[in-house]
């Protein structure tokens, strides 16, 4: 466990006297919220304290002065009381801040691995000399010696054994052509005993080829023993770094034993037993929530609510906002939290409030084999987790005969605009195949919540999903799947840009990566809730869809107008 921290080194006071009316009636989802007002005058004060503090320093990206290795550093904030009905806040950072696990002001972490004399550091350092070990003798003269005296041998062996095969093969040509005349040339008494010939001469060259492979083999014994030898050693300390790295990440898994309201504590290990991870993710309660509800139940303060915001330059595959808040990460905090809030009376989840907006689905153009409409926002267009009606299942009602699977594509939740459906197999299949060979063209509309500066121009960031944090995506140069965006800027109304996009590939988030990502657009959809900041809606908008048709094959193109 962390090094024990009196509630009076954490617990901060509001500058200003607050009301009971202002505090909120439960605790806020954490996966999806707007942060409290009160949360959001704790995190101005927190971030008037980063910005004036002088105890440590941090390369955070904003300061062009510091140098060494920028890194960004999510920070939060968690509303609490005391049982005499005294309201305070707390604070967190997330990972390590200037290399330390704690600092003054800051709840402490659940363990500290950077404590001195930590068993966590001398398993480290142990480790450390192992691979110290490893790299020498991978880069020692005695291996390359060895392995180049084993080439020289090898090398040597094949020169023989390549002499010794294209004699054969000639010889085999040879008798290929001496079997054909002894067909016209010879009696059957003289074929038979020429083909006999050449068969026991074909055998002794066989075996002659078995015998040279055994031979340089047993000449190029000594030099693999040798090379054999030094490559044990090296296996032998990888198998022990395994095996110390194992146990060290399993006594590190004992340090973390997370509490709840009641009391009760859960070891990591077992709270990640029933999801997708074999093993908790790195960092599993690192996070600045965790951290905060664990000091709370440890001093009995209840929680209120809590808000954690971004502070830095933006990691290189994440799309994270100087200063903008963000929602609980799922991969790593939804399972800790949802034991640590067990019993604590909590705002629902927004996005499991049933919205019936089939009235909303309009349809564009119908005829025997295509339909098209026009999907509102925060519709889903097929069946997801939430409790909501979806557009294939307003299709499936309206269109109990259909034979095809009906939707051809899909649109995020968010996103309004475009979507097309077969209603027969047939006319579902030619659709769907235009889609995979990317011969349909399609535009959306969309507003940045800032001003761009170029009029047009190419994206390609690959994504994939941000195993952490899902549905997120991330940019990876290394698993992504490419995605290629062309835009075009339309307008400029105040501090807001109207563009317009090509998707020329069709990811998951694409175009809201695109947008938002500081090697895209760096600008953020208006009211992108997972990428920006949360507004009355989406303002993106498939614009239009040019396909064609199924049966008369003819081009043809739709379009809506967005309504924003």
């Amino acid at each position: 466990m962390a090094a024990a921290v009196s509630l009076e080194e954490c617990w901060i006071d509001f500058k200003r006297t607050i009301d009971a009316s202002e505090l909120p009636g439960r605790f806020n989802f954490p996966f999806y919220h707007e942060p409290h007002a009160l949360c959001l005058e704790a995190a101005g004060e927190l971030q008037e304290y980063i910005t004036t503090q002088t105890e440590w320093q941090h390369n955070f990206g904003l300061d062009a002065a510091l140098t060494g290795l920028v890194i960004g550093k999510m920070f939060g904030v968690m509303l609490v009381q005391r049982p005499d009905g005294a309201v305070g806040y707390l604070t967190a950072f997330s990972g390590k801040l200037a290399n330390k696990n704690t600092h003054s002001r800051f709840v402490p972490p659940i363990f500290d691995m950077l404590a001195p004399d930590s068993f966590f550091l001398k398993g480290e350092e142990l480790i450390s000399r192992i691979n110290e070990a490893i790299e020498a003798l991978e880069q020692s003269p005695e291996l390359q010696i060895a392995r180049e005296k084993l080439a020289e041998k090898l090398a040597l062996g094949q020169a023989d054994l390549l002499e010794v095969k294209n004699r054969i093969k000639a010889n085999k040509a040879r008798r290929r052509l001496q079997r054909t005349d002894a067909e016209f040339a010879l009696c059957e008494a003289g074929r038979a005993d020429l083909l006999e010939d050449l068969r026991q001469e074909s055998v002794r060259e066989q075996g002659e080829f078995k015998f040279m492979q055994r031979y340089w083999k047993e000449q190029a014994a000594p030099e693999q023993a040798a090379l054999d030898q030094l490559l044990a050693q090296i296996e032998a300390l990888k198998e022990e770094r395994k095996a110390k790295s194992a146990d060290l990440q399993e006594r590190l898994f004992a340090q973390y034993n997370f509490l709840d309201q009641y009391g009760a504590l859960k070891n990591v290990k077992d709270i990640f037993d029933h999801t997708a991870f074999d093993n908790p993710p790195s960092g599993a309660g690192e996070c600045a929530a965790p951290k905060m509800l664990q000091f709370a139940f440890q001093h009995q303060l209840k929680p209120l609510a809590f808000a954690e915001f971004w502070w830095g330059a933006s990691p290189a595959s994440e799309i994270r906002k100087h200063g903008h808040f963000y929602a609980a990460c799922r991969g790593k905090c939804e399972p800790i939290l949802a034991h640590m809030l067990q019993g604590v009376e909590m705002d629902p989840n927004p996005m499991e409030i049933q919205q019936d907006l089939g009235g909303e689905l309009k349809t564009i153009y119908e005829d025997e084999q295509i339909l098209v409409l026009d999907k509102p926002g925060e519709m889903l267009s097929v069946p997801g987790k939430i409790a909501q009606i979806s557009v294939l299942e307003i299709l499936q009602k309206r269109y109990p005969h259909a034979t095809g699977p009906l939707l051809v594509h899909r649109l995020d939740m968010a996103t309004s605009g475009i979507l097309i459906a077969g209603k027969t197999k047939e006319a579902h299949e030619y659709l769907q195949a235009q889609f995979i060979k990317k011969t349909t063209r399609k535009s959306y509309i969309a507003v940045l919540d800032g001003v761009l500066a170029g009029d047009e121009g190419r994206i390609d960031l690959p994504l994939r999903v941000d195993l952490d944090n899902r549905p997120h995506q991330v940019v990876c140069y290394e698993y992504g799947k490419p995605a290629v965006t062309e835009w075009k800027k339309l307008s400029v109304s105040g501090q807001q840009t109207r563009i317009q996009l090509f998707p020329i590939t069709g990811r998951t988030h694409q175009l809201r990566m695109h947008c938002a990502h500081h090697l895209g657009l760096n600008i953020p959809i208006l009211g992108d809730d997972l990428y920006g900041t949360k507004a009355d809606r989406l303002h993106l908008h498939a614009q239009s869809l040019t396909i064609k048709h199924p049966v008369t094959l003819q081009e043809m193109t739709f379009t809506s107008e967005p309504p924003f």
